[in-house]
């Protein structure tokens, strides 16, 4: 079976018509995820869902993250794209990362959570400061609840500083971003592929 990629876009911007410079970032990815073979879903615009405040997998009445946990889980790698504000990851993809902590107590008889053999990689972009941490903010909260971090997992672009041009203004892809994805992809792919074959061992 091929490998499977979601594609999480945690823009600010519910409406799915309105262009985001994350789905830009999520593009490149999606492109370089494809010549290496992997299946890239359709991307989820996660504002547009009514995801519930809180730590548990299902929030009650209206909460639509049990729906889009469950696309979550049914593929090998989480492509988590999301802006930068204020110089740090948006709130929407703090909500995603919330959410997620439910997994913490949802380990299986070998100790493992529902992330455990799956691969996480993000997709920022940002008019200011900010993308390192941004990651980091990311990468450090996904690997606390259980997901794979690969060597060199995150494609970014931050225009100037207090710029006017975002990434979906820009008439090419930079080389540098290009070549950043096709790393992504190369080493997410590589690792889904070990781990899909070679499980981590139980945990107790």
């Amino acid at each position: 079976m091929p490998l499977k990629a979601l594609p999480l876009n945690c823009t600010l911007k519910a409406d799915t018509a309105e262009v985001s410079s994350t789905d830009a970032m999520i593009e490149v990815l999606r492109d370089a995820f494809v010549k290496r073979g992997v299946e890239v879903s359709d991307t989820v615009r996660v504002a547009s869902l009514d995801i519930k405040p809180g730590v548990s997998s299902d929030e009650g009445a209206g909460d639509a993250w049990p729906d889009l946990r469950r696309e979550i889980l049914e593929h090998d790698i989480l492509i988590f794209g999301g802006p930068i504000w204020m110089g740090q990851i948006g709130s929407i993809a703090k909500r995603v990362l919330e959410r997620m902590d439910a997994f913490l107590s949802e380990t299986d008889d070998e100790g493992h959570m529902p992330s455990f053999g799956k691969v996480a990689v993000a997709a920022i972009v940002g008019n200011e400061d900010g993308a390192h941490f941004s990651s980091a903010q990311l990468f450090q909260a996904l690997n606390d609840v259980g997901w794979t971090i690969p060597a060199v997992a995150a494609c970014y672009w931050v225009g100037e500083a207090m710029g006017s041009t975002d990434f979906k203004d820009l008439d090419t892809t930079p080389e540098k971003v290009a070549d950043t994805a096709r790393k992504v992809a190369a080493n997410a792919a590589h690792l889904a592929s070990l781990l899909a074959g070679a499980p981590y061992p139980p945990q107790a």
